[in-house]
């Protein structure tokens, strides 16, 4: 089975490479400054899983394990649900509750991962 499986929650992470160039983002890496790691299942938390890392210390979007030792705070999600909750369409703390949402790592870290974190979609 091959692992190429291109995920619909890809081009979010495009986005916000791009979101954390501009003044708004690096203001934003410094307000925060945690390092977060997600993984992102097609199908199944825990299975074939895609890793970014989110690193609001040096306001970078990268993909693959963090380099840098251990992140602050692990997100595992399904792809649908990361979309859903990154547009705004899906309320971390019910995705939680609803374990649509998994957490490792440092809690306070991981208050911080709010949506205001995502750009904002432009208006068309």
């Amino acid at each position: 089975m091959a692992n190429s499986t291109s995920l619909k929650s890809d081009a979010i992470f495009d986005q916000m490479k791009l979101h954390f160039a501009t003044d708004a983002g690096k203001e934003l890496a410094k307000k925060v400054g945690f390092v977060y790691q997600i993984n992102i299942a097609p199908k199944k938390i825990g299975l074939n899983e895609e890793i970014y890392i989110i690193d609001l210390k040096k306001g970078e979007v990268t993909k693959g394990p963090y380099e840098g030792g251990k992140p602050d705070a692990t997100f595992s999600f399904k792809d649908e649900d990361f979309i859903k909750i990154s547009t705004g369409k899906m309320n971390p703390q019910i995705a939680f509750m609803r374990g649509a949402l998994k957490i490792k790592g440092n809690l306070s870290a991981a208050h911080k991962f709010t949506p205001d974190i995502f750009p904002k979609p432009s208006k068309m």
